[in-house]
């Protein structure tokens, strides 16, 4: 679905990525994982074509993101970004809608569409006339992820979704993320710092250190590979991977 060939990335004359040759597979659930300043978020944002490269090529369905045409590939993605980003002005109703609304979507199909998305990610029906400083964090992320599949995009990336929440709302969104992928059957890019959600989630595991990709393949190929870096990272986390 994405293809990054030989990307390389410097903010302020830092070099953020480098190097870079990536695939994603359509269908399946490719996490980027890493400590932080390794590059997650960028190559994200690179995929989104809200950055792009200084050399190498980022494609999706095979065309080129670049200028001319970032802005009408990402009406095939869907986006969510880290601590929701839900507008505190706009009800939950009118924050998931707001993108379907400025597509000319009626009134009548957004209340359609949020009935069916809130029985996917099990939220109640009276969430959607409160405003988020009302919502509770595991609802607010529930209302960002209803927003970013609103118009069923082909393609959902998520910028540590679950970084915000506390340990047992976290736990409990991450057993539900599961099975939300797994009905929606969307190609889905995940970041995190957190091994047990790379491990859980993940059909595809991208280990990125300085800008690099490290190691990758499912959690027990990291667990097997004799590079000193990757067993270091998952003995910091052993605690939640054991």
């Amino acid at each position: 679905m994405f293809a990054l060939d030989s990307i390389s990335k410097s903010v302020a004359g830092v070099p953020v990525i480098t190097g870079v040759d990536l695939a994603t597979r359509a269908g399946r659930t490719t996490v980027l994982i890493g400590p932080s300043g390794s590059g997650k978020t960028t190559l994200l944002r690179l995929m989104l074509g809200l950055t792009l490269p200084d050399a190498g090529t980022v494609r999706f369905a095979g065309r080129p993101v670049e200028p001319e045409n970032a802005r009408l590939l990402r009406r095939h993605f869907g986006y969510v970004v880290q601590g929701g980003g839900l507008f505190p002005h706009l009800s939950a109703r009118a924050d998931a809608g707001l993108m379907a609304r400025r597509e000319g979507w009626s009134t009548a199909r957004i209340a359609d569409r949020l009935v069916e998305l809130q029985e996917l990610v099990w939220l109640d029906a009276d969430v959607w006339d409160r405003h988020p400083g009302a919502l509770s964090g595991g609802q607010r992320q529930r209302v960002a992820l209803v927003r970013a599949l609103m118009r069923d995009p082909d393609v959902l990336l998520l910028d540590e979704p679950l970084g915000s929440l506390d340990p047992l709302v976290r736990f409990d969104l991450q057993n539900d993320l599961g099975a939300i992928f797994e009905a929606v059957g969307k190609t889905v890019v995940l970041v995190t710092h957190d091994m047990n959600e790379a491990a859980s989630l993940g059909d595809d595991i991208v280990l990125l250190r300085d800008g690099a990709v490290v190691c990758r393949g499912t959690f027990s190929d990291l667990r097997a590979s004799e590079d000193p870096f990757v067993q270091r990272f998952i003995r910091a986390q052993c605690g939640a991977v054991a």
